[in-house]
């Protein structure tokens, strides 16, 4: 089998893989009569990848192995295809997201140390679903907390081949650059978000029980002035 031919065979093959593939798998759909092997594949690979460098299209290697997808420069006319408006993810869910990411393993009460407030048990049961993070082991202290960590499918939905692709801190000061850097809050698929809402409305609902505390405080607080101003008027006139 020779090289234009190999290059046209792979293109059609993952063309039409519903998931990545990586050299191993390839590698099956070959029998030993056409003399291929992971060298040869990963020419004909590179080869694809450069007849894309001009077109909307690429072939992007990442954790669980090669697939086609749209360049992002044309992700905002791709998404016009779908109806459903690309999931949102709240900023503990982004914060807790980053901090797994880049700290790995780690615990819960970890994440809480660092970011000073409860992590809520929906994001990491909708982040578990989503096979985002898992539990790699446990810490060895008391309680024997679980230890969190990112998965290939995490690595795959963020266009990623490993974690040492992931932005380096130092070139990133907050949680906003990060978000924007992975695109985090503009995804390229609609996800459940029915959690992302709960924390948004549990927020909400926080800072207005806060604000309703502050006017009461604040009216308990012009009342005893305006006692103390009617007792001293009281006093002067006699």
């Amino acid at each position: 089998m020779n090289e234009k031919q190999l290059v046209k065979i792979l293109e059609a093959l993952l063309f039409a893989a519903d998931a990545p593939m990586n050299l191993d798998q390839l590698l099956t759909l070959f029998d030993e009569d056409s003399c291929v092997d992971k060298k040869a594949l990963k020419v004909a690979i590179e080869t694809i990848q450069h007849e894309c460098h001009n077109r909307s299209i690429e072939l992007r290697e990442i954790a669980s192995g090669y697939r086609f997808q749209v360049k992002q420069d044309y992700a905002d006319w791709a998404s016009k295809l779908w109806e459903d408006k690309p999931a949102k993810y709240s900023r503990a869910t982004l914060e807790t997201l980053a901090l797994i990411a880049y700290r790995q393993p780690i615990t819960r009460a970890e994440i809480e140390e660092v970011r000073g407030v409860s992590v809520s048990s929906q994001i990491i049961k909708s982040m578990t679903e989503r096979n985002w993070i898992k539990v790699v082991g446990h810490r060895d202290v008391p309680g024997k907390p679980a230890l969190f960590a990112t998965t290939k499918e995490f690595l795959d939905y963020f266009n990623l081949k490993s974690l040492e692709d992931l932005p380096s801190l130092a070139e990133l000061r907050d949680i906003d650059a990060i978000n924007a850097e992975l695109n985090l809050g503009l995804m390229d698929e609609t996800l459940n978000s029915g959690d992302e809402q709960q924390d948004t409305d549990t927020s909400n609902e926080v800072a207005e029980e806060q604000t309703e505390l502050t006017e009461a405080t604040n009216e308990d607080t012009h009342q005893e002035s305006t006692e103390t101003e009617v007792a001293e008027a009281v006093s002067a006139e006699r």
